[in-house]
């Protein structure tokens, strides 16, 4: 080796022939970006909008019962706040769920068994962030 060794990361040589380059865009939807897809339905123009009701959200609907407790058996001692009893939605809405309240906390915590864990005792804040998604927050044992 007369370079001592090393490895050349100069990129050598081109693959001399592009494996997409045979593919083509033909029947495929144009690109639209992050823009919703236009419906059809003529949109307001700028000085026909509707009046801004002062920064109001729209109630959310109701989502179900959330019971929220605190627990520290089988966990060395140590207090988590779960959240658990959701219906109707899957792991990926709970991972997001899950990943608002940790950052809201500044704990760590995980999905576990269709539960949300959350390390310490983070009660009031699960209950605010479950609330503020539409879900009824039901503070359960003692």
């Amino acid at each position: 080796m007369s370079n001592g060794g090393k490895i050349s990361t100069d990129g050598g040589q081109g693959l001399g022939q592009n494996p997409f380059a045979a593919l083509s865009a033909a029947g495929l939807p144009p690109k639209t970006g992050d823009r919703k897809p236009d419906t059809g339905v003529s949109r307001p123009e700028s000085g026909n909008r509707k009046p801004d009701t002062g920064g109001a959200a729209k109630p959310v609907k109701n989502r179900g019962r959330v019971d929220i407790r605190r627990e520290t058996g089988g966990r060395g001692g140590k207090t988590v706040t779960v959240a658990d009893g959701f219906v109707g939605i899957g792991e990926p809405e709970k991972d997001q769920l899950a990943k608002k309240i940790r950052s809201a906390c500044g704990c760590g915590g995980t999905v576990k068994d269709g539960a949300i864990v959350i390390q310490g005792d983070q009660r009031e804040t699960v209950a605010r962030i479950l609330g503020e998604a539409g879900f009824k927050a039901v503070f359960a044992g003692g």
